[in-house]
């Protein structure tokens, strides 16, 4: 069974580990579906703005973050994910709903073209050195390959895959598929292919690509796998981690434990948890801004965002994040935080991370 998140909130009220897992999914995907993914939001650095899907409507919000301007822009049904082409400024929305992707004018913010792909896309990621896009499909074991300069499509028998992520610099895509815990990697432009066992009930990817190593959260087992080539460790997290994101400054790995409403900051040279955070309920997203030194995590059921302050290890701000926040984009530097919401009247909250702190924030747990 595919890994799904459904529209019913909180997600663990019988099961943790259904935290991902919808019991039943529609034959045909439409607007209302609310099939949702970590994917849903992504800034551009490019062109400095970020797209947030709008599937009730069947658009991307694009927001330029150097102006006030936001603007609906009308793609096909049931958005699910997004993917940035930080080269060309182009973003590429798969369509659940019609089998298609939409791809964006990073100038002009219009649909330039708009490409069929297969039924049921749902995750999407964009290698802008290559200019290759991968597509995953529900209920399939196909990959698609999109290729940027023509908008052709080559369908690759894969395996099923849920989450995509991409290496750039090493010309490597990872395709990990949440229920038989099969890795699926493609190397250089053959591809060639690699499967790897990462674990079941794996939700959750990193790539640092300063060190060619993905990381991965394992809900099941309560850690983080880390991969480099062939080889692999495991940095032990806390109760059903689901989210993982990565410091490239300091390369510590910071991980949103869903259960437990923590964080688990992990020193990848000791491969060791540093310090475990206490957050909101049900975190579910997370992200660094290396700039400022700062990590945010998105508490699905508080409606909130935990700010944490990297160098000590400590939270320092609870700002309010709109309805079920469940994906977040960073415009380094910004004191702006843009966050994806499945629940409310419009599917993103803009937070300003500026506002006062903490005035007695919880003690960090030492490990």
């Amino acid at each position: 069974m595919f890994l799904r998140r459904e529209t019913v909130w909180p997600f663990l009220a019988a099961v943790l580990l259904q935290v991902c897992l919808a019991a039943a999914q529609p034959t045909a995907p439409d607007p209302r579906s609310g099939l949702i993914n970590p994917q849903g939001i992504a800034f551009n650095s490019a062109n400095r703005k970020v797209y947030v899907v709008d599937q009730t409507h069947g658009a991307v919000y694009v927001i330029d973050t150097a102006s006030p301007a936001i603007r609906s822009v009308p793609v096909g049904p049931a958005p699910v994910s997004i993917a940035v082409d930080s080269v060309s400024g182009r973003a590429y929305v798969a369509n659940a709903g019609d089998g298609t992707v939409s791809v964006l004018d990073g100038t002009s913010d219009q649909v330039m073209a708009t490409v069929a792909v297969g039924a049921h896309p749902y995750s999407i990621a964009a290698n802008p050195r290559t200019g290759m896009v991968y597509v995953s499909h529900t209920f399939s074991d196909r990959t698609t390959v999109l290729d940027a300069a023509t908008n052709g499509v080559t369908q690759l028998a894969t395996g099923s895959a849920d989450l995509i992520a991409i290496d750039a610099a090493a010309n490597t895509a990872y395709l990990l598929g949440y229920e038989g815990g099969t890795l699926t990697v493609l190397e250089g432009a053959g591809p060639q292919f690699r499967k790897q066992h990462a674990g079941q009930h794996a939700w959750g990817l990193a790539v640092n690509e300063a060190t060619h190593t993905l990381y991965v959260a394992r809900m099941g087992t309560g850690d983080v796998i880390a991969l480099r080539g062939t080889s692999s460790s495991i940095l032990r997290a806390g109760h059903t981690p689901c989210a993982v994101a990565i410091d490239p400054r300091t390369n510590a790995i910071y991980v949103a434990n869903y259960a437990d409403g923590t964080v688990t900051v992990l020193d990848t040279g000791t491969r060791r948890a540093v310090a475990t955070i206490p957050v909101g309920v049900h975190p579910q997203a997370v992200a660094v801004d290396a700039q400022r030194g700062l990590v945010y995590v998105a508490n699905t059921s508080s409606g909130t965002v935990t700010v944490i302050d990297a160098a000590r290890n400590k939270r320092i701000a609870t700002l309010p994040a709109g309805k079920a926040p469940y994906a977040l984009a960073v415009d380094p530097g910004s004191s702006k935080l843009y966050v994806a919401n499945e629940a409310g009247d419009r599917p993103f909250t803009i937070v300003d991370t500026s506002l006062p702190q903490d005035a007695n924030p919880p003690a960090t747990v030492r490990r």
